[in-house]
């Protein structure tokens, strides 16, 4: 039996009304390479089966404290039954991309399961009218509560329920005789509860000392010192704060979450982001993807005349784990608050800026600790983690923007070779839009999940992404390069830069609303 951190239980506090807090992925498959080129639903029930053991996050359910008293706890129940959590369905007819985005977001519509372990997996067959898939090919869309796991703990998942070999078919291991906890008695539970307030309080004492001196040296560690991380030219420190803490600009994806979803997915090749930093060699693959969202943004919001003058803020989620991503040891994973200069027409403008803003944060949150926010959930009480980051760190926020490097090599489910994997995220009451990036062999697949009322044409958001990338390529290629160590957009010639605060991009062809 373990007991979950502060930050997992959050993700559990943080399931209500129409906000659920399940992450999921939607892995497309190629059967060709298995044998005789099909894959039965029993193969794939096979190939998860002979990995139950070796992912404990599989065979985990919750124990809640009565009355909310403390946090929940894991146990370990084995008998899992297999297709209770691996499901298998089709598309009706005639089965093209729009059907398959629009049945996964009704499966990430619905909550999970707490009675059981929380996770669930859909084999979705039917994909006959979607070009460039050979024929026979089939999803496998997975969803797991955040709870459970973090972005890099589910991109080591991902290689543990696939193969790097297409002749591993799933054979079953060695059975591992494993025993059933025993679920805790209420006593128990309270007597827990109450040595753990106990400890609560000189530890909350401690980490409020050792943070206060970490944030006061911070200034010397951050370019252009701590109070540049305020984005406010008032001299006062109480002003400053309060700058920091004003809301950013109200969009259509600020209100509360309704119970539908919308889900799409673009493919874009790292090549181009290679190509792209040659150019601009000290940003990152990070500040390109950040870029390509602004983009997007300006010309979705632009297009329906919602376009504000102040820039829209991201949450950008920061992984702490160390050197071994399998660690099982809950969510290991802080945050960001950034610009994505969406008031900024001209891409490298909005690139240049974005990536100082990342240096800015990267160096604040190496002086005061990327797991600061954990190490606060940890020792707070659970009732007041979740009204800090319900009223005072969402509402800092536009969007949700997050990036993961995943396998850069093929993998394989029971012989068929996976094409693509697209992260499915969250859309939160007030940042109705998560855009979620996840490299797998040569390309980022790109995942807009959001609320159905504030996105009705994910389509067209599509186009929006598309075409921001490209803008940024075209004019990644027009910036000279005769020393890229240290360019600034400043000293490009006025053809090239096309200052454009207040320019206007050309606006894209509506599409039609898709229900």
């Amino acid at each position: 039996m373990r007991q979950l951190s502060g930050t997992d239980s959050l993700f559990l506090r943080l399931e209500r009304g129409n906000q659920y807090m399940h992450v999921a992925g939607l892995g497309i498959y190629d059967p060709s390479t298995a044998p005789a080129g099909k894959v039965r639903f029993k193969d794939v029930l096979r190939f998860f089966e002979a990995r139950l053991d070796s992912l404990p996050l599989f065979r985990r359910r919750l124990v809640t404290v009565p009355l909310g008293l403390d946090r929940p706890y894991w146990i370990e129940d084995p008998d899992i039954d297999i297709e209770f959590h691996v499901r298998h369905i089709a598309l009706p007819h005639p089965g093209d991309w729009r059907q398959l985005c629009i049945q996964v977001a009704r499966i990430h519509s619905r909550p999970l399961d707490r009675s059981k372990p929380l996770w669930e997996a859909y084999v979705i067959e039917g994909l006959d009218n979607i070009r460039g898939l050979p024929a026979g090919s089939f999803a496998l869309y997975l969803k797991i509560h955040h709870c459970a796991v973090d972005g890099e703990a589910g991109t080591e998942l991902i290689r543990a329920i696939h193969s790097t070999l297409a002749e591993d078919f799933g054979e079953p291991a060695a059975r591992v005789r494993r025993y059933k906890d025993r679920p805790p008695t209420a006593p128990e539970l309270y007597l827990r509860a109450a040595a753990r307030g106990v400890g609560r309080l000189p530890n909350f004492a401690r980490l409020s000392v050792e943070t206060a001196a970490r944030v006061a040296s911070a200034g010397a560690a951050v370019p252009g010192g701590l109070a540049s991380l305020l984005s406010s030219k008032e001299t006062s420190a109480v002003t400053r704060l309060a700058g920091a803490l004003r809301k950013p600009p109200a969009t259509r994806f600020a209100d509360k979450v309704s119970a539908h979803r919308v889900v799409e997915v673009v493919g874009l090749p790292l090549t181009s982001f290679k190509t792209i930093r040659a150019s601009v060699p000290e940003a990152t693959i990070n500040d390109l993807f950040m870029t390509t969202v602004g983009g997007a943004l300006r010309r979705y919001l632009e297009s329906k005349g919602e376009l504000p003058d102040s820039t829209l803020t991201c949450m950008v989620p920061m992984s702490f784990r160390g050197p071994d991503k399998s660690a099982d040891l809950g969510n290991q994973v802080g945050m960001a608050v950034m610009p994505l200069h969406t008031e900024l027409h001209d891409p490298i403008d909005r690139l240049q800026e974005i990536r100082r803003g990342a240096a800015k944060a990267k160096a604040f949150n190496e002086v005061v600790g990327r797991d600061l926010a954990a190490r606060l959930f940890e020792v707070l009480p659970d009732a007041a983690s979740e009204f800090a980051t319900r009223r005072l760190v969402l509402p800092q926020m536009s969007i949700v923007v997050s990036n993961v490097r995943g396998p850069d090599v093929p993998l394989f489910m029971a012989g068929a070779r996976l094409v693509s994997f697209a992260p499915v995220s969250i859309a939160f009451d007030g940042l109705g839009l998560n855009v979620t990036g996840f490299s797998y062999h040569g390309t980022l697949w790109v995942c807009a999940v959001a609320c159905r009322d504030m996105l009705p044409d994910p389509a067209f958001f599509a186009e929006c992404l598309h075409a921001s990338f490209a803008e940024l390529e075209r004019a990644a290629a027009a910036v000279p390069s005769p020393d890229c160590a240290a360019i600034t957009h400043s000293a490009l010639p006025k053809a090239i830069r096309k200052r454009s605060r207040g320019a206007k991009s050309t606006p894209a062809t509506r599409r039609r609303r898709v229900t």
